[in-house]
């Protein structure tokens, strides 16, 4: 899995694409419906690193500024959503996302949690309603801080979106998008199946896929990924980055095993075709429940990841 996969809580929309381009990186369809366990189990496995994030949010906005509102743009099923709850105890959290099975997760969520009528939820279709609009403030009212998890690159106008979530931000309030990141690592290089390597062509595919993906959304529109010139270019100031790291030794729980073979059970069903047959064949294997060179039993897995995290403020005047 390289850093386009959608992971950590990510937030997910309703567009679903389906473009395949013919350059051989199989269906860009996405069913956030149908992932809806996959992303829940993604977003509580890298849990240390979001607390992390919140933490580091929350010194970074400093005693002075008190956080009354907070917009999760992209929201998938809410894990997110309720750690801003928790880590922000006189905010109002609003989760906004594209497809309403993940928002019934966030609600159901926030009610275990005990955060039930702090996290509320609103039903937006990200690409129509938000990149490049200029209503977006009137449809979900302003925030001190707009925090959004591997969303954006989902919407063709990227630089477009960025202004559009910049425009909701109260003066001096933060926005803070996780996007681009490192490669997740989660086994060694050799696994004595197949050839040594298998991850590095795993990313190479995952690049393919998620540029026949950008190409093929509505609006798309090329633009160098250079984050913290673009945060400057929608208009926000003191611009930095930071990163929180997801260290989970092997050997691997069952719930990092668990949330590893849907990850390499989903990249089995759409990099086939990018993949030789020596690749899938391997691919195979580590699915395989049964095998001991399976990834849910063998010794070696571990979980290695990183959450990069680019943030900007908006001028008090």
């Amino acid at each position: 899995m390289n850093a386009h996969e959608h992971d950590a809580s990510a937030g997910r929309h309703e567009h679903r694409h389906r473009h395949t381009h013919g350059h051989g990186h199989g269906d860009t369809d996405v069913d956030w419906a149908a992932l809806a366990d996959h992303l829940e189990s993604n977003a509580e496995v890298h849990l240390p690193a979001h607390l992390q994030v919140a933490d580091r949010l929350r010194t970074l906005l400093g005693p002075d500024r008190p956080v009354r509102r907070v917009l999760d743009i992209g929201s998938g099923p809410g894990v997110m959503a309720c750690v801003f709850a928790e880590a922000f105890p006189d905010a109002e959290v609003l989760a906004v996302d594209g497809t309403p099975e993940l928002l019934e997760r966030t609600l159901t969520r926030a009610d275990r949690l005990g955060l039930a009528g702090r996290v509320a939820v609103h039903h937006t279709l990200l690409p129509e309603d938000l990149n490049g609009a200029t209503g977006i403030a009137s449809d979900l009212g302003t925030a001190d801080l707009v925090w959004s998890s591997k969303a954006v690159h989902h919407l063709g106008d990227q630089q477009g979106a960025l202004d559009a979530l910049v425009g909701v931000l109260r003066p001096g309030g933060m926005l803070a998008v996780a996007e681009g990141g490192l490669p997740m690592r989660f086994l060694p290089r050799d696994i004595g199946l197949g050839r040594p390597g298998l991850q590095a062509r795993l990313d190479a595919a995952q690049e393919g896929w998620f540029q026949d993906m950008r190409e093929g959304l509505p609006g798309s529109a090329p633009v160098v990924e250079d984050w913290p010139a673009m945060l400057g270019r929608a208009g926000l100031t003191d611009v930095r980055s930071f990163t929180a790291l997801l260290d989970l030794p092997a050997p691997l729980d069952d719930a990092g095993r668990a949330f590893l073979h849907a990850q390499l059970s989903r990249l089995r069903e759409k990099m086939d075709e990018a993949l030789d047959a020596a690749d899938v064949e391997t691919l195979d294997v580590l699915v395989d429940p049964a095998s001991e060179q399976g990834i849910l039993r063998r010794p070696d897995a571990f979980l290695l990841s990183a959450v990069t995290v680019f943030t900007g403020v908006r001028a008090s005047s």
